[in-house]
């Protein structure tokens, strides 16, 4: 399916539309994957679980979908989430325990716009690893475009996501969630990996 199905630009997909799907736009918070390192006195120390009980690190991984038409991007406008809401964002979510990366971004696909797409038509554009500020976890926040889809763009999970809206790239609303602003300026750019909130 060919973007141009999908809400025109400047146009808002409000309601279930034409879908009866059931996240960021939900990114609602799922079970993090925990990466436990070996025991290595080559690692440094925030990487490795020592004998005192440390935490092992834990890396919440988020995937993103970044839909575009005519320089326009898809965002949606987050609510009842617990997270950013009120705020704009790229259809996302978060991979769950026993799926590769590239199935929860096509899971998170159908279920919050009802599209349809096959892992194999998915390209890695930009890959950020974000600190959040808000509670200090580490986020390796994952940026994909699809070459195809199948169905058309609607607002599936209207209890999350108040409306869809196709906004141009350089006129992103001012109540976008930051690291989105980021990392579609790092997008159009060509960049592929870029880190937020970390410490100089």
């Amino acid at each position: 399916m060919n973007p141009q199905s999908s809400p025109t630009p400047g146009s808002e997909a409000r309601g279930p539309a034409a879908a009866q799907a059931p996240t960021t736009a939900g990114q609602d918070e799922a079970p993090p994957i925990v990466l436990a390192p070996p025991t290595d006195a080559r690692l440094p120390a925030a990487l490795v679980s020592s004998a005192s009980g440390a935490d092992p690190l834990t890396l919440v991984v988020g995937v993103h979908l970044v839909l575009v038409n005519d320089d326009a991007v898809l965002l949606g406008l987050r609510c009842n989430t617990g997270y950013a809401n009120g705020n704009w964002h790229l259809p996302a979510g978060h991979m769950k325990k026993g799926e590769p990366v590239t199935r929860s971004m096509t899971r998170e696909a159908e279920e919050e716009l009802g599209i349809r797409i096959a892992e194999d038509a998915l390209t890695l554009v930009h890959t950020l690893h974000h600190l959040d500020a808000d509670d200090g976890r580490s986020r390796l926040q994952l940026f994909f475009r699809p070459t195809r889809y199948d169905g058309q763009v609607c607002n599936a999970e209207p209890h999350k996501c108040e409306a869809l809206r196709w906004w141009p790239l350089d006129g992103l609303p001012s109540n976008t969630v930051p690291y989105t602003v980021h990392a579609l300026g790092e997008i159009a750019r060509g960049s592929t990996l870029s880190t937020v909130g970390w410490p100089a």
